[in-house]
C-alpha cells in the first residue's frame, strides 16, 4: 500500500491548501495594500483552473503515460506554489493560482489512475480508504494550522509548506510507480474538451456565487447557471456523437458507476455542506469559541481514520448493496443529528456524536468511490476517474451552495435580516441537508445483491468454504 500512501500525500497537499488559503486571506490583504473580497480572487482562479483541466487529465495520462503525468502534476503544483508564496500583488498570486489549478486537475484524477492500476481489484476497498482521509483531513486541520502559520510567522509559509512534500512526492513517484500507457490513443476531442470545461466552469463559478450572496448574486448566479447548463447540454449531445468523446457517457451503461454517480451526486452533495455548516452551528449558533468548535469537528476526522482499518471488512461481510442502504439511512440521519444539540449538550457528547457521524459518512464515501470502479476495464480507467472527479468538484461547490442558500432562506422565513442568523435557522439547514442525502436510497435500491462482488468479497470467501465443505 506504498502506492496509496505517496498518492494520498499528494491528495493531502491539494485538499490542505485548498483550505488553509481562506484563513490566510486576511494577512494577504494586508500584505498587498488590497481587501479580503478581492483576494478571494485567488480561491475562485484556482476553483475554474481546476473545473477546466480535471477533464482533460485522463487522456493526457494515456498519451503520456500515469507516472510521467502525475508527477509533473505534483511538479506543477509545487512550484506554482513557490510562486503564490513569493506573490507581491493580486495579479501575481491569481497567475500562480491558476497555475496550481492545472496542476492540481491533473494530479487528483490521475493520482487515483495510478492507484487504481497499481492493485488488483480485491485491493481497491482498502486502497481507496487511504484516498477518503485527506478529503477530511485537509479541512479539519487546515485552518487551524493556516491561522498558526499566518500569526505566528507569514502567510507565505502556508504555500512554502508544499515544497518538501513536492519534492519527496516526485522522488518516490519516480521509483515506486510504473507508467502506466494505452498504446493507442485516440485523438484528442478538442471541443469536448472546449465545451466539458467551459460549461463545468460556469456552473461551479454559479455556485460560489450563490454561496457568498450580496446583492446581484441571484441575478449572476442564475444566469451563469443557466449558461452552464445549457453548455453542458451541448457537451452532451457532443459526447453521444462522437466516435472518441472526451467525456465517456457509455459508462454509465455500468450499473455500478451508474449507481456510483448518481447515487453519489446527492449524498455528496448533502454531506458536502458539514464542513460549512458545522462550524458556523458551533460558534454562531452556540457560541463556542473557534478553538473549542475546531476541536470538536477534529472528532469527524478521527472517525474517518478510524474507518478506514473497518471499511474493507464491513464491505465484505455485507456487500455493497446493504451497505450503502443501511449506512445510507445512518449516515444520512447522522446529518441531521447535530439539529439535536444544544447549547447545554455536554462536550463530550457533541464529540462522541461527531465521531460516530464522521465514521458513517466515510464509509459510505469510501463505498460509493469504490463502486464506482468495480465494472470499469483497464482501457475505460483513465475515462472513468476524470469523469468521476469532475462530478465531485461539482458536488463539493453545490454542497457549499446548499448549506449557504438554506441559511439565507431559513433568516428570511423569520423576516430576520441576513446577521440575524440563529441556532434554529442552521438546525433547518442540517435537516434539509439530511433530507437530500437520503435521496441516493432510490439510486442503491438499483444495486444487484452481488454488485461489485469481485471489489468488496462479499460471497466469494462464503461460496469458497461451501465448495471446500461439499469437496469434504
Amino acid at each position: 500500500m506504498i502506492v496509496a500512501l505517496v498518492v494520498a500525500c499528494a491528495f493531502f497537499m491539494e485538499t490542505f491548501t485548498g483550505t488553509v488559503i481562506t484563513t490566510a486571506l486576511p494577512a494577504m490583504a494586508r500584505s498587498f495594500g488590497s481587501d479580503t473580497v478581492q483576494l478571494s480572487l485567488g480561491v475562485t482562479a484556482y476553483m475554474l483552473s481546476l473545473a477546466i483541466f480535471i477533464p482533460l487529465s485522463g487522456w493526457i495520462a494515456d498519451r503520456y503515460g500515469a507516472r510521467t503525468i502525475f508527477r509533473a502534476a505534483i511538479g506543477v503544483f509545487t512550484v506554482a506554489s513557490v510562486f503564490c508564496g513569493l506573490s507581491n500583488n493580486l495579479f501575481e498570486l491569481v497567475v500562480a493560482r491558476v497555475v496550481q489549478g492545472v496542476g492540481g486537475a491533473m494530479m487528483v484524477p490521475v493520482g487515483r489512475l495510478v492507484l487504481l492500476r497499481s492493485v488488483d481489484r480485491s485491493e481497491y476497498v482498502r486502497a481507496m480508504a487511504y484516498l477518503v482521509v485527506p478529503a477530511f483531513l485537509g479541512p479539519v486541520v487546515g485552518p487551524p494550522i493556516g491561522g498558526f502559520i499566518t500569526t505566528f510567522v507569514s502567510w507565505r509559509w502556508v504555500f512554502f509548506l508544499n515544497i518538501p512534500i513536492g519534492i519527496v512526492g516526485m522522488v518516490l513517484v519516480s521509483f515506486l510507480i510504473k507508467n502506466f500507457r494505452e498504446p493507442q490513443t485516440p485523438p484528442l476531442d478538442w471541443l469536448g474538451f472546449l465545451l466539458s470545461g467551459v460549461s463545468l466552469a460556469s456552473i461551479l463559478y454559479s455556485l460560489d456565487l450563490a454561496a457568498r450572496g450580496g446583492a446581484g448574486a441571484t441575478f449572476a448566479f442564475v444566469g451563469l447557471l443557466a449558461i452552464g447548463l445549457a453548455i453542458g447540454v451541448f457537451a452532451v449531445l457532443h459526447a453521444q456523437r462522437h466516435p472518441y468523446p472526451l467525456i465517456d457517457l457509455s459508462l454509465f451503461r455500468l450499473s455500478t458507476f451508474s449507481v456510483g454517480i448518481w447515487g453519489g451526486l446527492f449524498f455528496r452533495i448533502g454531506a458536502g455542506s458539514i464542513p460549512f455548516l458545522l462550524p458556523v452551528f458551533l460558534q454562531v449558533g452556540l457560541g463556542m469559541t473557534a478553538f473549542v468548535a475546531g476541536v470538536l469537528i477534529f472528532a469527524d476526522a478521527l472517525g474517518n481514520i478510524a474507518m478506514n482499518a473497518a471499511a474493507p471488512a464491513v464491505l465484505r461481510r455485507f456487500g455493497f448493496k446493504n451497505v450503502l442502504l443501511y449506512n445510507g439511512v445512518l449516515s444520512g440521519l447522522a446529518l441531521v443529528v447535530p439539529a439535536l444539540i444544544g447549547a447545554t449538550t455536554p462536550a463530550a457528547i457533541i464529540f462522541a456524536v461527531f465521531l460516530v457521524a464522521g465514521f458513517l459518512r466515510s464509509l459510505q464515501y469510501n463505498a460509493l468511490s469504490t463502486l464506482q470502479y468495480a465494472e470499469i476495464t483497464s482501457r475505460d480507467m483513465s475515462a472513468a476517474t476524470s469523469f468521476a472527479s469532475m462530478v465531485q468538484q461539482l458536488c463539493s461547490g453545490a454542497g457549499i451552495t446548499a448549506g449557504a442558500v438554506l441559511l439565507h432562506l431559513a433568516v428570511l422565513s423569520r423576516g430576520a435580516a441576513a446577521a440575524a442568523l440563529a441556532a434554529r435557522d442552521v438546525r433547518f439547514a442540517f435537516v434539509a441537508v439530511g433530507c437530500i442525502a437520503l435521496v441516493s436510497l432510490l439510486f442503491y435500491r438499483r444495486l444487484s445483491a452481488d454488485a461489485g462482488a469481485e471489489v468488496s468479497g462479499h460471497g466469494i470467501v462464503r461460496s469458497s468454504e461451501a465448495a471446500a465443505r461439499s469437496n469434504d
